[in-house]
């Protein structure tokens, strides 16, 4: 049996920065990953088929068979589901997961994001808690991955963080037509706003080339590759050292650990299907908050019959992901100029500070929707989905509607969970994932405030008709999805400590979203990069 210093399942956000780092520190990893590497021509540029519009296929993986979940409804009738399925909250299963096509938006959260039952209690029926840690924790791990990876920014407009200690490395990238309109929309309206941080080069950085500002950046992947995932810095710098072995089509079935709770390494299936145990000093899980609190479930053992680090019970609960809140707005005027990425303009103003609102989140204008994306998602709520009025609709108003959308901070439920049903398993015989719950209603409410929001922006800034907002309450825990195995300093209420190694196993780490004990108002994926680097390092550290 090969054994190695670490052995990481998944290698997405979390999974790629800790090889990377680990590799780096002269451990020799093994990075397993359940998909394979995906070349721009892989991803395509089908607006039918994509991780942003997916009803008829996903590019980024998984594959469609073989691959099943169970979603609970409210209720309580089972179904099965697969990845084209809402229910079945699908994430990304390539080299660089959601990385490979995401659009990059890189936010660190706000030092309230750390605390927010200090700050607002702990509403009934909810989970909302402390982390064991706080921004000036994370904040230079925030920095070494805004330079590491590469974002482009500018810090003078972060007026709602405390004082960064380095500029960003790179200068945003160029305003849009529609982002100019917004910013002075809202300076009428007297908020602040912020330049959307993005990791794509808004110059040549890292060896690779500057963004040339085409349309298809989120659910796509970037032609001259200047879209920054870990796909194309960490995990190439890692194997590049020599010391890192990157296995695709590789599905982790568990977690071996000895009578002690120590673990040995992990067993798998190769992409010929083909079982395999690996040993290992230290095990990092970095599947995704879904993924991880699966394997974790399925690496029971005498010891933990309930499954590894759920002897409280905790493994699987609080899944949460992101409301996304926002309006569309119709404009007397081509809004719509066509210049990638498109993400350019946010304001925080109501991430925090809302009466009667507990958290609140970020709004910004949405990269550039394709036309199959506007038919789905944009066209006002009285018009027909088909025939010639809704033809003549799209010729006159694709350029000139747009809208304003974001993340709103969720309050998590213990009640939104992930469990495994023995009875449905993959093509591998493993137990497959089984999705319960629905928002707390303080989520909801939250998203319609932030709603309001979005259309008092839009109106300010033009727009003759307004549309969308509304919500009720369902299971988010789709490509932002977090929660699962919370950190804490107590084990009845969490999974793993404030290094993200889990309770009563000194050598199992996790390095996701499943760590995060609340999402912030903001696209997570720098704070997963950030805590993962800080996890990883602190794993080399020690040992």
């Amino acid at each position: 049996m090969k054994h190695y210093d670490v052995v990481i399942v998944g290698a997405g956000a979390g999974g790629g920065i800790a090889a990377g780092v680990l590799a780096n520190a002269g451990k020799s990893v093994l990075l397993l990953e359940r998909g394979r590497p995906l070349s721009f021509e892989d991803v395509g540029r089908d607006h039918l088929r994509s991780m942003r519009f997916s009803r008829y296929g996903v590019n980024a993986g998984p594959d469609l068979d073989g691959v099943p979940r169970v979603f609970v409804e409210q209720d309580g009738a089972t179904r099965i589901v697969g990845p084209l399925d809402g229910g079945y909250h699908n994430l990304a299963a390539c080299v660089g997961s959601g990385t490979r096509v995401y659009g990059g938006q890189a936010w660190r959260f706000m030092p309230q994001d750390f605390r927010m039952a200090s700050i607002y209690g702990t509403p009934a029926g909810s989970s909302l808690a402390d982390w064991p840690i706080t921004y000036d924790d994370l904040a230079p791990f925030y920095e070494r991955v805004e330079w590491e990876v590469g974002v482009s920014a500018d810090c003078a407009r972060m007026s709602h963080l405390p004082e960064y200690h380095r500029q960003y490395p790179m200068e945003p990238l160029p305003m849009t037509r529609r982002a100019n309109r917004f910013e002075q929309a809202a300076q009428g309206l007297n908020w602040r706003t912020t330049r959307v941080p993005l990791l794509i080069n808004s110059k040549p950085y890292g060896g690779k080339p500057a963004c040339i500002h085409c349309q298809h950046c989120v659910g796509y992947a970037c032609p001259v590759d200047a879209k920054n995932g870990t796909q194309s810095t960490v995990i190439p710098r890692a194997i590049a050292s020599g010391r890192c072995t990157l296995v695709t089509g590789a599905m982790t079935e568990k977690i071996n650990v000895d009578a002690s709770g120590r673990a040995s390494g992990v067993t798998f299936h190769d992409r010929d299907g083909v079982r395999q145990e690996v040993g290992a000093d230290v095990v990092v899980a970095a599947g995704g908050a879904i993924e991880t609190a699966r394997l974790l479930l399925n690496s029971a053992s005498s010891r933990e019959p309930l499954g590894l680090g759920n002897a409280n019970g905790q493994v699987g609960r609080s899944l949460q992901g992101h409301y996304y809140a926002g309006c569309v707005g119709l404009f007397e005027d081509d809004i719509w100029d066509g210049v990638g990425p498109g993400a350019c303009i946010g304001t925080c103003e109501f991430n925090h500070g809302n009466d009667g609102i507990i958290g609140g989140g970020l709004l910004a204008d949405d990269f550039i929707a394709t036309p199959i994306s506007a038919w789905n998602g944009m066209l006002p709520p009285d018009l027909p989905r088909w025939g010639l009025e809704a033809k003549q609709w799209m010729r006159k108003n694709y350029r000139r509607v747009a809208d304003i959308r974001g993340p709103v901070h969720e309050i998590p439920s213990p009640e939104c969970r992930v469990t495994v049903d023995t009875g449905v398993r993959d093509r591998f015989g493993i137990p497959a994932a089984k999705l319960s719950g629905f928002a707390h209603e303080e989520t909801v409410r939250t998203a319609n405030f932030m709603d309001a929001r979005a259309r008092e922006w839009l109106l300010a800034a033009g727009a003759v008709d307004v549309w969308g907002g509304g919500h009720g309450r369902y299971l988010s825990g789709g490509q932002h999805q977090a929660g699962t195995c919370r950190m804490g300093d107590d084990p009845h209420t969490s999974v793993v400590d404030a290094s993200c190694r889990v309770h009563g196993h000194d050598n199992v780490y996790l390095a996701d979203g499943s760590v995060h004990v609340t999402n912030g108002g903001f696209n997570p994926v720098l704070t997963i990069m950030a805590l993962a680097w800080r996890t990883a390092e602190g794993i080399a550290a020690a040992w």
